[in-house]
C-alpha cells in the first residue's frame, strides 16, 4: 500500500527500502547527493496521528538512512525537513549536508546552501540512467547494512 505522497516521489520505482510502515525513497530532485524522502504509508496527514508502531519504527528508519548516507556520501550534517505543505501525507525530506562537492555517475552534486539551510531550489534532477544507477547503489548498500 502507498499514498499520494509516496507516488509523487516516484514509488515504487524510487524505493530504496522499507522499515515497518516507512518507505525510504530516492528524492527525485537531489538537493544534495543521496537526498531521500522518508514517507509513512499510514493514512495520516498529521505527525501526531501516527500509530505507535510508526513512531517505534521511525527510529529504525532514521538509523538506516543515517547509516546508508554516512557510508555513501560521508555527510558532515544531516537535515530532516517535515514540510507537508504540498504533499500532506506524513513524510520527511532527508538531506545529507557537506561542504565539498560529491560526484556520482559523472554528475557533480554541490550543497548550495552549506553551511546554512538547504537550497531546495538548486537541486539536480539526474537523468534516468544516473537515477537508476543511484537507486541501485543505495538499495545494494541498504541490503548490505541489513546483512551486517
Amino acid at each position: 500500500m502507498s499514498n499520494a505522497t509516496a507516488r509523487k516521489f516516484g514509488y515504487p520505482d524510487t524505493l530504496i527500502a522499507e522499515a515497518g510502515p516507512w518507505l525510504v525513497l530516492l528524492r527525485p530532485k537531489q538537493t544534495t547527493l543521496g537526498a531521500l524522502v522518508l514517507v509513512c504509508r499510514e493514512d495520516v496527514q498529521a505527525f501526531g496521528e501516527l500509530s505507535a508502531d510508526a513512531y517505534a519504527t521511525l527510529r529504525d528508519a532514521v538509523r538506516g538512512c543515517e547509516r546508508l548516507l554516512k557510508g555513501f556520501v560521508d555527510y558532515e550534517r544531516i537535515n530532516y525537513l517535515m514540510l507537508m505543505m504540498v504533499d500532506p501525507d506524513v513524510h520527511y525530506h532527508v538531506i545529507p549536508r557537506y561542504a565539498e562537492a560529491r560526484e556520482f555517475a559523472g554528475t557533480r552534486y554541490v550543497d548550495h546552501g552549506w553551511p546554512g539551510p538547504p537550497a531546495l531550489a538548486d537541486a539536480v534532477e539526474p537523468e534516468a540512467s544516473a537515477r537508476d544507477a543511484l537507486i541501485a547503489e543505495l538499495r545494494r548498500r541498504w541490503a548490505a547494512t541489513d546483512d551486517a
